[in-house]
């Protein structure tokens, strides 16, 4: 009788926390909707079309890898590898200026310039496409008001070239480098540097063997942040130099589009995956190093 009356009271029990943990699931689900419709339904359509080949006589379709052989051939080649050129040069500057900026910021006696830095940084890092370009165009252009007052174009200075793009890229790159940087330099401790220099240690030997072991995969993360930022960027390129520089995102557009060749569509979902590849093998060299900051910086 005792354990009946047991199990029927420990029935209630255990329906209630099941109906508890109901609405918590259903809150998630939204999200979890949300996510394979905005990027596992384009995932899927990239996978398709990037191996699938359209005869144009019988309208068939068939899979194979001949979008992405065609991809990684000629004039898609060289856009690729112009872009990881562009993106691994602009991220490598941006993180070597963006790194001193951010270690003033953190040591600054004035709380109001480091939120009024933190503020624009979180602005600039926003800042591009077309905009972008125009005020670039206007100020450092073949007839910018710099380019003019600085006489620039007796230098040989050239806006519309790959440094002249790296130039550009690095206006949102830097300040994004600072709002990445930002929370690692505030964990290292004060402590450190103390015992370090209680041991006699100079400053360049505190931040040689101390500061910059703990904060490479902090650093290795920003650079992969901004490197995804630079490989990714269309608009600002679009406007600025078109076909003068080869990019595999303005290599995509004409693609489909088909301003070089009709019929292209999928080679530019092969060059989609191409970029996806890239990113890939990118974050997982990333997330290893991060969890190993993250042990430090905690």
């Amino acid at each position: 009788m005792t354990a009946a009356l047991t199990r029927a009271d420990a029935a209630p029990v255990a329906s209630s926390k099941r109906r508890r943990r109901a609405p918590g699931w259903l809150a998630v689900l939204p999200l979890l909707v949300f996510t394979a419709v905005a990027f596992g339904l384009p995932a899927v359509a990239i996978l398709n079309g990037a191996f699938t080949v359209k005869d144009p006589a019988s309208g068939t379709t068939s899979y194979t890898t001949e979008n992405l052989t065609t991809s990684l051939q000629g004039a898609y080649l060289t856009a690729l590898l112009g872009s990881v050129k562009l993106s691994a040069v602009s991220a490598a500057l941006g993180a070597l200026l963006g790194l001193p900026l951010a270690q003033a910021v953190v040591t600054s006696r004035f709380p109001a310039l480091r939120e009024a830095v933190l503020t624009a940084s979180g602005v600039l890092a926003n800042f591009g496409g077309v905009p972008l370009a125009f005020a670039f165009v206007a100020t450092l252009g073949n007839a910018g008001v710099l380019t003019r007052h600085l006489g620039l174009a007796d230098t040989g200075w050239d806006l519309y070239s790959f440094w002249g793009l790296v130039l550009v890229y690095l206006y949102f790159l830097i300040p994004l480098m600072v709002l990445t940087i930002t929370p690692a330099l505030d964990g290292l401790r004060t402590q450190w540097r103390e015992a370090a220099q209680n041991n006699g240690a100079t400053a360049v030997q505190y931040w040689r063997h101390v500061a910059l072991p703990v904060l490479l995969p902090s650093l290795l993360g920003g650079l992969v942040l901004l490197f995804g930022s630079a490989f990714a960027a269309y608009a600002t390129a679009a406007a600025m130099v078109g076909s003068s520089v080869p990019l595999v995102t303005l290599q995509i557009a004409d693609a489909i589009s088909g301003n070089v060749l009709v019929g292209q569509e999928n080679v530019a979902l092969a060059l989609s995956l191409d970029m996806v590849l890239v990113a890939g093998l990118v974050m997982a060299v990333y997330l290893p190093l991060q969890r190993r900051s993250a042990r430090w910086l905690a």
